[in-house]
């Protein structure tokens, strides 16, 4: 008996880190794609605006029906939706070579608005399913997505290098992009098979028969409205200067054209780092108090951008927004562990369902408070209408 146990506890850990590295390279592809398709030739903001109301809509379908639906097949239908929208977008921009014209801009915004609903099938249906494993396996997909930002980033440090002096090399650079997301798609699907069997034993008909028993999704909503209102306000300020203020209202610096492309990777490589950071037990924040306290605090950040970018160098910059990502990711990981302690199964899949609402809500706010940045450069906005004109 003492020998089966000791072997048995390895096999567990084992397992254990094959699940956390599944759930890592899920979380990886849950936006790879979705910020390449911003890499194309029409204004990220525009496809961003696009793409969020239909990823907002689904998740509030799918949460309202969360408990009909299985969410093993909505996870794979996610995987499935985003490999032929990243196949469909570098087909289309290999049959047009690269051309504009108002049927490639119609093509790229539906497939725009498929992305927005494979994100709700996806992220929605995962951590949903994570809510009610062990921690590590949802810290492990939440770093993951915050990887495939630093992955992009750091490719396109490396194609701007590349194809920088080519008449063509953005869009070098997004069939690149576009290669590794499709092939990455089919290698998560195999990630999402592996993961699937990764089981729960609930122990027995009469705990299973408790265990259906649940809150109401309202019910749950109110109970966890502060964390709620975290993520919200998290991404919102976030995604509000990023990529906004960082591409119109930095100024001009030693870096020049590299400038915003260095912040950005800064950005997300703090981001990725600060995910991990609540592994350590004692450094992550589980006070919902100190949370909304943390959360707040960060609209401060806001007049020392401005001055920053007004008075203040280079250097300072990078600092400030290295700060801005270390917040966005080590506050969204305390926020998201913490909420499902305390519930049954189904209803930390329904929370995990709503939180995930709630994220994309902060998300859509975010990047619709970011076209002010736009709205107070008359210059700008003179390019973007001229860039949006050539496409058509």
């Amino acid at each position: 008996m003492k020998q089966y146990s000791q072997s048995e506890a390895p096999r567990r850990l084992e397992g254990k880190h094959l699940g956390m590295a599944c759930c890592w390279a899920l979380g990886l592809a849950t936006l790879i794609t979705t910020i390449n398709c911003s890499r194309i030739t029409i204004p990220a903001r525009l496809l961003t605006l696009i793409y969020m109301p239909f990823a907002v809509v689904s998740m509030a379908i799918l949460t309202y029906y969360e408990s009909k639906i299985d969410t093993r097949k909505r996870n794979l239908s996610g995987l499935i939706l985003f490999f032929l929208s990243s196949l469909l977008l570098l087909l289309l921009d290999l049959a047009s070579s690269g051309k504009g014209g108002i049927g490639n801009f119609i093509g790229i915004c539906a497939i725009a608005c498929s992305f927005g609903v494979a994100d709700a099938l996806l992220q929605g249906g995962m951590v949903g399913d994570l809510f009610f494993m062990c921690p590590e396996f949802l810290q492990s997909y939440l770093a993951g997505i915050a990887a495939s930002g630093f992955l992009i980033s750091a490719l396109r440090l490396l194609t701007k290098a590349a194809f920088e002096k080519s008449p063509d090399g953005l869009r070098k650079g997004v069939i690149l992009f576009l290669v590794i997301s499709t092939f990455l798609r089919v290698s998560m699907h195999s990630a999402d098979l592996a993961a699937g069997g990764i089981h729960i034993n609930h122990g027995g008909d009469e705990n299973e028969a408790k265990l259906h028993e649940r809150l109401s999704n309202k019910e749950l909503f109110f109970q966890n409205i502060d964390y709620a209102v975290d993520l919200i306000l998290i991404f919102v300020l976030s995604l509000s200067i990023v990529p906004g203020f960082i591409y119109e209202d930095t100024g001009s610096h030693q870096l020049h054209s590299w400038y915003a492309l260095v912040l950005i990777t800064m950005y997300n490589a703090c981001d990725l780092i600060s995910r991990y950071i609540p592994l350590v037990e004692f450094l992550k924040l589980k006070s919902r108090k100190g949370l909304m306290i943390a959360v707040l605090s960060r609209f401060l950040l806001i007049p020392a951008f401005y001055f920053t970018a007004k008075y203040s160098d280079q250097g300072w910059m990078i600092l400030l927004i290295s700060f801005l990502g270390l917040t966005t990711g080590y506050l969204t990981v305390c926020v998201v562990t913490e909420a499902p302690i305390g519930y049954k199964g189904p209803e930390q899949n329904a929370l995990g369902n709503l939180l995930v609402l709630c994220v994309l809500c902060g998300v859509f706010a975010g990047v619709a408070l970011d076209w002010l940045w736009l709205i107070a450069s008359p210059y700008t906005s003179i390019h973007y209408l001229a860039v949006i004109k050539a496409q058509a």
